[in-house]
């Protein structure tokens, strides 16, 4: 890793006004956890770290009747340890509290694994999911992007701009009776990535589907809404056959990358599996 310039501003303001002077030459920093590990591997050449370690106003969690407001430089342990986001979204407190270990968690923040974009990590099929936005900040002010509308651009590549810093997110509540999972398969230690994650929320109201959400992660460039699932669901009574349908139309959103994890094939199959295995606990069809 080669030689750079770590500044420590102590606003926004400051932070924006480096990122200005600096250009592409400038990185933002926040926990670190993904950044420093592609310095290290040079997969990334940085002359300027931007840390917003020193920025108050960004580490925040606020129920606000309609949802949760996290602040960018929450940690990501924080999350999933709030008493406050686990009585307003379980599948949240679920999620975070699956990331890697207590010792990345406690470091890694919510800001900087949306502004990372690696598809592999836990929390973006879950933000799909509840359709949350993301905040991003730049000298010339703040705009709001939902998730879905394509933050999650490529492998890390994302919706933040040149200059832009990402200051939190906004979670809506799930509806009242939904029933939510986050599921995994990791196929060696809890800080290795995974095969497939599959992040499900569903409605059964007069024994019929309103409402159901999956989304994937670990299967593609971003992580993926399955849209198809609930068009196959939703106005039905949930059986198991019709969850076996719903779960093979995942497999046409599915484009992995073959490593030791498995093959582009046995990753796919996962994704139908779990896709499965998480349809059939939402639905109630335990």
């Amino acid at each position: 890793m080669r030689d750079f310039q770590f500044h420590t501003p102590s606003t926004l303001a400051e932070a924006h006004s480096l990122l200005s002077d600096y250009g592409e030459e400038a990185r933002v920093i926040s926990g670190g956890t993904g950044l420093i590990n592609m310095m290290k591997q040079d997969l990334i050449y940085v002359d300027h770290l931007v840390s917003l370690q020193n920025i108050d106003g960004l580490n925040y969690i606020r129920s606000t009747g309609e949802g949760l407001q996290i602040g960018g430089r929450t940690t990501q342990q924080e999350v999933a340890t709030s008493g406050v986001v686990h009585e307003n979204n379980p599948l949240l407190t679920e999620t975070y509290g699956e990331v890697a270990t207590v010792r990345v968690r406690n470091a890694a923040t919510v800001g900087g694994g949306v502004a990372h974009g690696d598809p592999a990590q836990d929390p973006p099929p879950t933000l799909l999911v509840l359709d949350a936005s993301v905040h991003a900040a730049s000298k010339d002010g703040e705009r709001t992007v939902k998730v879905r509308d394509g933050w999650f651009v490529d492998y890390y590549t994302t919706g933040v701009e040149e200059g832009e810093i990402v200051t939190g997110i906004t979670v809506p509540a799930a509806p009242a009776n939904a029933k939510t999972t986050y599921i995994k398969f990791l196929p060696r230690t809890a800080d290795d990535y995974p095969t497939v994650a599959v992040s499900a929320l569903g409605v059964v109201d007069g024994g019929v589907v309103t409402d159901v959400r999956v989304g994937l992660g670990a299967v593609n460039s971003t992580a993926v809404l399955a849209e198809s699932v609930a068009g196959v669901l939703v106005g039905k009574e949930p059986t198991a056959d019709l969850v076996r349908e719903a779960a093979e139309t995942v497999r046409d959103l599915c484009a992995p990358t073959p490593d030791f994890r498995g093959s582009a094939e046995y990753k796919t199959d996962m994704a139908v599996v779990f896709t499965r295995r998480a349809l059939t606990r939402v639905l109630g069809l335990e």
